[in-house]
């Protein structure tokens, strides 16, 4: 039952018009994947590395693995970033890779406050292994999944006779970010196209990526700065709201730093709590979460696993007129 648990949920999560996007805990870690207008933010250039499994309790559920670097350019006014996504169903049943491009222009209001307004385009292909799907037909009553299935593959399946189907097609997303010496907020809009993404015909029509939609919004508050204290302790409180196709989801919580190390605590709503721990020693950073089930999943998915780390160079030519954003790294 395991095994078909399985395969539905890879197909109830992934194929169908119902499909949602990967997603990460320690947002501000994988600022690109957040939101576009992120790029360039740390003015020299950035490298971070992620990567998330998700309910290890249930075999093959969902393994997610992301790459970005940007930096801000003097001559463009503005921040570029390259970011590759790969995201893993089901023991590779289903996996999907993403390609992306993203500008941030940065504009200076004022002497306090900065907006940045971004826009991102990226190419993205997805693989079905049909081999691995099981149905209702390879089903006996006592001895399980016995049968070989009657439903063979259909859509854009190889012609060589493997078993492996892909699509590809082209997606664009936009978003801006508002930030001062301590507060921040944005906003971010993926699948401005809702691309066609059915691997298999679909009697009903086509099936669309739906557009997701982000809000964030936090601030940095310091404690000890210009005291006798070596090092600055700071709080930082954030929301982050999502919405994808009647799929909502809210995080709310905070960071506590001291000094180069950061814990944190966040709720997810009606789904998960979530702890994080991290050291941000300026040109190198490492972060560790955990996802704590609390939905009806609790006792079998295991929760939720996500490491990120970040390197931080030095800039060859000095960003002209620029401030780094205070939000956290984790």
């Amino acid at each position: 039952m395991k095994k078909f648990f399985i395969g539905l949920l890879v197909l109830c999560m992934n194929v169908t018009s119902f499909a949602q996007d990967p997603e990460f805990t320690q947002f501000y870690a994988n600022p690109i994947y957040l939101n576009p207008a992120m790029a360039g933010t740390h003015g020299c250039p950035r490298l971070n590395l992620n990567y998330r499994n998700q309910w290890p309790s249930i075999s093959g559920a969902f393994v997610t693995n992301s790459i970005s670097y940007d930096q801000f350019v003097n001559v463009l006014q503005g921040g570029v970033a390259l970011m590759v996504t790969n995201d893993m169903a089901g023991k590779n049943t289903l996996n999907w890779t993403t390609i992306n491009l993203a500008y941030s222009y940065h504009l200076q209001v004022s002497r306090k406050f900065t907006m940045l307004f971004g826009a991102q385009a990226g190419w993205n292909q997805k693989f079905l292994d049909w081999s691995k799907l099981t149905f209702g037909d390879q089903i006996d009553p006592r001895r399980g999944f016995i049968y070989q299935t009657g439903d063979l593959p259909r859509g854009n399946f190889w012609n060589d006779g493997s078993s492996w189907g892909t699509k590809g097609f082209f997606d664009l997303s936009a978003g801006f970010v508002g930030y001062s010496e301590n507060f921040y907020f944005g906003f971010a809009a993926k699948h401005l196209n809702t691309p066609e993404e059915s691997l298999i015909l679909n009697p009903d029509g086509e099936s669309r990526l739906p557009m997701r939609f982000t809000g964030h919004v936090g601030a940095n508050i310091e404690f000890g700065k210009g005291s006798q204290y070596q090092n600055v302790t700071s709080i930082s409180p954030n929301v982050i709201y999502t919405y994808q196709d009647g799929f909502m989801q809210l995080n709310f919580g905070t960071y506590i730093k001291y000094g180069i190390f950061t814990a944190g605590a966040w709720w997810r709503a009606r789904d998960a709590f979530i702890l994080s721990v991290g050291v941000d020693a300026g040109t190198f950073r490492f972060g560790y979460s955990y996802d704590i089930t609390i939905s009806p999943l609790t006792n079998a998915s295991g929760g939720s696993h996500e490491l990120s780390m970040g390197f931080n160079f030095n800039c060859k030519e000095k960003p002209k007129k620029f401030r780094t954003i205070s939000c956290p790294s984790f």
